[in-house]
């Protein structure tokens, strides 16, 4: 069942953007050569309760972190710890919040240092591939179209689209109705409506689409080793657009957080 959300719960999501967008900045600004995903995982705790939040991930399912920490061939769901991150490397930073009641949930892939082109264009193409799937976010528009919208800039530029991981919608639980798969025909699927709250989430690999799950029950890897990159906003569905409660260009101050 895909539940609709009333004004209130949107604001209370919006609120919870807030925060998640503040934490990513922090985690940006300490992503560095030589950070371990470990130290990114306690930057990202401290920021998210500091701020009368939690972090959606911690416990969900058993899993054992605050964030989702997954570097160059891992596509998603990697584990925070010893992990050291290198010059060039490249890392999704997943990041759940739960405010007031209400999920957020967002992804960016982040160079690490400098990185070669090819990694680069990777980036580029699926930050593209978001923006493009968020653009066909209106009333009346069927999910077909997000999805489709995701394969043609991802395949145009010549990388591959996941298809056994999808996006979902989220708020008053951390994955809900409906799947949002990164392809398929346009035209086809649900018709979104005013109140729909959508985790858009693109993960497109460098080379060929088939993935891997490691025996922690939670790394889902490429299949051929190459790099992957995954972006991820949360849209709200209003009454006529959307907006984007996890976007990077509307965050407000970041809270000044007291010593550890």
């Amino acid at each position: 069942m895909i539940y609709k959300k009333s004004g209130e719960e949107i604001a209370l999501m919006r609120r919870g953007g807030a925060i998640l967008v503040d934490t990513l900045n922090r985690l940006e600004e300490a992503l560095l050569p030589g950070i371990t995903t470990g130290e990114l995982d306690a930057i990202a705790e401290r920021s998210i309760t500091a701020q009368g939040a939690k972090p959606s991930f911690k416990g969900y399912r058993g899993f054992p972190a605050s964030i989702c920490t997954s570097p160059n061939h891992v596509i998603v769901h990697g584990i925070p710890g010893p992990v050291m991150l290198e010059e060039g490397d490249i890392v999704s930073l997943d990041v759940g919040v739960l405010y007031g009641g209400m999920h957020v949930d967002s992804a960016w892939t982040f160079p690490v240092g400098q990185v070669d082109p090819a990694k680069a264009a990777l980036l580029k193409a699926s930050e593209a591939a978001l923006e493009g799937a968020i653009a066909r976010c209106r009333p009346g528009a069927r999910l077909g179209d997000v999805g489709h919208a995701v394969e043609v800039v991802a395949e145009a530029a010549g990388f591959s689209v996941v298809r056994e991981y999808v996006g979902h919608g989220v708020g008053r639980s951390l994955h809900e109705d409906p799947q949002i798969p990164n392809y398929g025909p346009p035209g086809r699927r649900e018709v979104l409506g005013a109140g729909m709250t959508l985790a858009i989430e693109p993960m497109i690999n460098a080379g060929g689409a088939a993935t891997r799950a490691l025996d922690d029950g939670w790394t889902v890897v490429t299949a051929d080793g190459a790099p992957s990159a995954h972006f991820e906003h949360t849209v709200a569905i209003l009454t006529e657009g959307h907006e984007v409660l996890t976007s990077r260009t509307h965050a407000r101050p970041p809270v000044a957080l007291g010593a550890s």
